[in-house]
């Protein structure tokens, strides 16, 4: 699996990127917001998502979606796992509404919100909440696509509070809630604050 490509961009429109990287160039599928995020780059790199598709026009089937951020690509690949929701509906969605948006709109169970995707009816909007509240409910999730979850400082100490012999569950709980007041504080000084309400 391709993690991710990182080069320069030889062609970039909202639908597709065509990346350069050591002489080959790869399109790209993206998201608007993808767009909006890279339109004055030059180079980037981009979180990758490789998809078979039997009615794609590459002679492989082979199709490769991108997105700027890692938490756009989970709740994409959240996305596809739902019925009724293939590879360019997710990307619909995506390009419609924020990332963080369709995520407040999972969580809170707002239908409407989603029925106004082009493409998304009553029943798969609901089907879209049913299967994903509990997925993107639980506070590490939640967390990650906050941004929290990237934080290497973060991983460091609950690697600390785990040593020490706190519960992963409960370390990475009280980390997140010190990381959302708080985003700089050093290792030390997490595991400090950490400590306070273990």
């Amino acid at each position: 699996m391709i993690e991710y490509l990182k080069g320069r961009l030889v062609e970039k429109n909202p639908a597709y990127v065509i990346l350069e990287q050591n002489g080959t160039g790869y399109l790209i599928n993206i998201s608007l917001q993808t767009y909006s995020a890279i339109k004055d780059f030059e180079e980037t790199r981009l979180y990758t998502h490789l998809a078979f598709k039997i009615e794609a026009t590459t002679p492989t089937g082979l199709v490769i979606y991108g997105f700027y951020e890692p938490a756009e690509r989970q709740l994409y690949r959240m996305l596809i796992t739902v019925s009724g929701v293939g590879n360019n509906t997710a990307m619909l969605m995506l390009s419609s509404l924020a990332y963080q948006k369709i995520i407040q709109a999972i969580q809170q169970g707002e239908i409407n919100v989603l029925k106004g995707v082009k493409g998304i009816g009553n029943k798969t909007a609901q089907r879209i909440i049913v299967e994903l509240q509990d997925k993107i409910g639980k506070e590490s999730v939640a967390a990650e696509f906050l941004g929290i979850e990237h934080n290497t400082r973060k991983d460091e100490a609950l690697i600390g509070l785990t040593t020490l012999g706190f519960g992963k569950q409960a370390a990475e709980k009280a980390l997140n809630t010190i990381l959302k007041n708080n985003s700089n504080l050093s290792v030390e000084n997490l595991i400090k604050e950490a400590l306070k309400i273990l």
